[in-house]
């Protein structure tokens, strides 16, 4: 799955240890573009990504994995993150190239008149 919109906040990484070692949980919150937009909490493990090539409120796509697990009668649902990239939108920007999204006309038909139009 993906999701695009706005950085709204890189959260500060939590680390830990564990029986394999090290380990590093980051997080940002990214604001869709939507009507109505909505925030969403994402992590990533051990520095697969780096969404510190990014700067608040750059615009970026984000491919995600959804799952939720049961935890003593409590559902619990991560998103994690395992691809970030600047969307057409940002690198547009960050070249300072422009390009009108200019939609070609509808096809124009002719009314013969003399036609049933089925």
């Amino acid at each position: 799955m993906e999701i695009i919109g706005k950085l709204d906040s890189i959260l500060e990484p939590v680390v830990g240890k564990s029986a394999k070692g090290d380990w590093r949980k980051d997080s940002f919150i990214i604001e869709t573009n939507d009507q109505f937009p909505k925030k969403v909490h994402i992590t990533y493990f051990n520095n697969k990504v780096d969404i510190n090539n990014f700067k608040i409120s750059d615009e970026i796509k984000v491919s995600i994995n959804i799952e939720s697990r049961e935890f003593n009668g409590k559902w619990y649902t991560d998103v994690s993150a395992w691809k970030i990239e600047a969307t057409q939108n940002n690198n547009n920007q960050n070249n300072n190239s422009t390009t009108n999204n200019v939609q070609a006309p509808p096809p124009v038909f002719e009314d013969d008149g003399d036609e049933l139009p089925f």
